[in-house]
């Protein structure tokens, strides 16, 4: 298949489902939401997306991303859309890690916290209330840093942790977490008390990984293999499930098996998206979008593939 009937294809595709997920209900040419400071309404904005080529933006109704950063990682947006906290920006003379502020409004970027390198940061998420973005230390410390004085608090450390998410109802951090006795696993943190529970354990064999809270806070989706792994496809074999906070309740959430990662939902609570792989691309390259309703019933394709080798997508509220 050529790259044109390709992206044919796939811009076909997404027409009918785009405008409803980003808000639009006029269609892709509407005009623009009111600022989130004007208005208590959620409106979905655009994808964020990082990987090797920076901090790219997805608009509405476009197939060619909009660059905002040549150099970024792990992007994610603030509760309101103002805001994108990312890793590891290049500042002049600085070779260590650093959590920086980039403004969506002013194109603006500061600095929030930065450590000698050789201290690795990881997967920034933020508070609901937009105070605070909690990440990962040098592998084994989770911190929360507040935006404005850059000072930290330590939530747990000591133990191998991955890509965390604060839950929307602020109470709760769910992780990838290895341990030593017990292996690879989530485990979800209780704010209030500080306890650490198992969520999810997986069985032999199964690979797994990048959770994220439902909007109600009430179960935990995540990316696996359990039900292909005995499968081989070219452009993957997994699934997105979810389980209830307490541990039980599994569910297989989608039904064609493809590679999925970094599931995120959209602000107002209504579609889920994630990277993904479309069937009529030839090479599995991770950097297009696949949308889903809340209920996981119908999915369809975000045009466009220039951010191939991404590892993160976020949903931006509209600003």
């Amino acid at each position: 298949m050529t790259e044109l009937n390709r992206r044919a294809l796939l811009r076909a595709a997404a027409l009918a489902g785009a405008a409803t997920a980003t808000g639009l209900a006029g269609g892709l040419t509407a005009t623009a939401p009111a600022a989130a400071a004007e208005s208590t309404e959620v409106v979905n904005g655009p994808w964020l997306v990082t990987g090797s080529a920076g901090l790219l933006q997805i608009n509405r109704g476009h197939t060619t991303p909009q660059v905002l950063l040549t150099h970024a990682y792990d992007a994610t947006t603030s509760p309101d859309g103002r805001y994108v906290a990312v890793n590891n920006l290049n500042y002049a003379g600085e070779t260590g890690s650093n959590l920086s502020l980039f403004d969506r409004v002013t194109g603006e970027v500061r600095k929030v916290i930065s450590d000698p390198f050789g201290i690795s940061y990881e997967w920034p998420t933020w508070s609901p209330d937009g105070t605070e973005v909690a990440l990962v230390v040098d592998r084994e410390t989770l911190v929360a840093v507040h935006v404005a004085t850059g000072s930290r608090r330590v939530l747990v450390q000591g133990h191998t942790m991955y890509r965390p998410n604060w839950s929307r109802d602020g109470s709760m951090i769910v992780m990838q977490w290895i341990s030593r006795s017990e292996g690879h696993q989530l485990r979800m943190l209780e704010l209030a008390t500080g306890r650490v529970r198992r969520v999810y354990a997986p069985e032999e064999g199964e690979r797994f990984g990048w959770p994220v809270f439902m909007p109600n806070s009430e179960r935990v989706v995540f990316c696996t293999n359990r039900w292909y792994r005995d499968v081989d496809l070219p452009l993957g074999e997994d699934s997105l499930a979810s389980v209830r906070i307490d541990g039980t309740g599994l569910k297989k959430l989608t039904d064609e098996p493809r590679m999925y990662l970094s599931p995120v939902f959209s602000p107002d609570g209504r579609y889920c998206a994630a990277l993904s792989v479309p069937p009529t691309n030839e090479y599995p390259d991770g950097g297009n979008i696949i949308v889903s309703t809340s209920g996981f019933g119908d999915q369809w394709w975000i045009p466009g593939d220039e951010y191939d080798d991404s590892m993160r997508v976020d949903w931006a509220r509209a600003i």
